[in-house]
């Protein structure tokens, strides 16, 4: 169960427009320039997190992505269920298509309470939680500065 690039540009992204002004779009390009993702692959992942009602997309030269109202509030679990699908949680370690406590695999046992533990943490880590963790600088995205992300902020907000 470990994440695949898809899911860790989809987070790193929900992130970062979380510490955006609410309700004002950031288009494709700014984001995968500030996270150094590539915009084209980006994209395609953005639309997806459309359609799992995480963002809106507004097209135009004021076009972006913004949260959807109560967005802030999912959970990084809900989000792999997007990006990985929603057999994500029961998938088998070793990648059998079988894999239970009936016919289990020469890793079922042990994997079983990490895969609780790993579950859990996913399930209590929300995009507002580790907005606000990046904004504070206690924690970055990528290769991101937590100061890019403070004036970027003051720029976008109006005097």
């Amino acid at each position: 169960m470990m994440l695949s690039r898809t899911s860790q540009y989809a987070i790193q992204a929900l992130i970062f427009i979380a510490t955006q002004p609410k309700g004002q779009p950031v288009l494709n390009r700014e984001i995968a320039s500030r996270l150094n993702v590539p915009p084209a692959y980006l994209a395609k992942i953005m639309q997806s997190l459309c359609r799992g009602n995480l963002l809106y997309s507004f097209r135009g030269r004021l076009g972006g992505f913004c949260l959807r109202e109560g967005a802030e509030k999912t959970d990084l679990l809900q989000v792999l269920a997007i990006t990985e699908g929603p057999g994500f949680a029961q998938d088998c370690v070793l990648g059998l298509k079988v894999c239970s406590d009936a016919t289990a695999c020469p890793m079922h046992a042990k994997w079983q309470p990490i895969k609780k533990k790993v579950l859990a943490l996913l399930k209590e880590q929300t995009l507002e939680k580790l907005a606000r963790a990046v904004q504070t600088g206690k924690y970055r995205l990528a290769d991101l500065p937590s100061s890019v992300l403070t004036t970027q902020r003051l720029e976008r907000e109006p005097a």
